[in-house]
């Protein structure tokens, strides 16, 4: 692929699965069904999207934001995304996450962009400054990490390829963000971490974050973080988790 000229100078990238039952959330089934980790995860999906548009705007970030698909761009959910949330469409591949992800750097780095952010699904109330700590951290940095409670991390930057970042690394296991560090550290990279945040991977995770969604109720409409249609995925699910209890 040639390089282009890009608009902006930096790339957002926001790394989803089509919302296929049988191939997300997998973790959570049971006690969940896998249409109904299947709606879960298409509406997490939604909201990254929803709340990246929403910190490019409020926060006036040069950005140009991609959806990096799986299994492939022309599923008819990712169709939709591309028209309704204004992304651009990039296929996910490779044998594996890292495979997957140093691709898409290698695509977008590939087409002009200095920065480029990676950032998965499983955050739905994640803080809109997230977003430019990262970019702010790219400055004076080549690699910045947005640590997961469970070890992982749910957002990498980088401003230059780093193939060695993602070989032979236990992926959806607790060592992957430290791994991650030293593997940065032995090939030079100056690494930064932004705020850790709890991503959704784990029941612990589902019911901590069913927990924070009933908390929210609570405020006012304009504070909570919640879309309304998490919240009604979220309080169905609850009911169903006690019944089956």
């Amino acid at each position: 692929m040639k390089p282009t000229t890009t608009p902006h100078q930096t790339a957002l990238v926001v790394f989803a699965k089509a919302p296929i039952p049988g191939q997300v959330k997998t973790r959570l089934c049971p006690p969940l069904t896998p249409d109904e980790a299947a709606t879960l995860h298409g509406s997490f999906v939604l909201d990254t999207l929803e709340r990246t548009k929403a910190a490019v705007a409020t926060l006036k970030l040069p950005i140009d934001r991609y959806l990096a698909c799986a299994p492939s761009a022309t599923h008819v959910f990712f169709k939709i995304m591309e028209e309704r949330q204004g992304v651009k469409l990039i296929d996910q591949v490779g044998a594996d996450l890292g495979a997957r992800m140093s691709q898409s750097f290698q695509i977008l780095f590939s087409q002009g962009y200095r920065q480029v952010v990676l950032i998965g699904t499983d955050v739905p109330t994640l803080p809109l400054d997230h977003v430019k700590q990262a970019l702010t951290a790219l400055e004076n940095h080549d690699l910045v990490l947005g640590p997961a409670l469970d070890g992982g991390y749910y957002l990498i930057g980088l401003k230059r390829m780093a193939p060695g970042l993602f070989t032979d690394m236990p992926w959806s296991t607790d060592q992957v963000l430290r791994l991650t560090q030293e593997k940065a550290a032995t090939i030079g990279l100056k690494a930064s971490l932004i705020q850790p945040w709890r991503d959704v991977d784990s029941l612990a995770d589902l019911e901590a974050l069913i927990q924070a969604c009933n908390a929210e109720a609570k405020k006012a409409k304009n504070d909570r973080v919640f879309s309304s249609r998490t919240t009604g995925v979220l309080q169905a699910l609850a009911k169903r988790l006690c019944s089956r209890a």
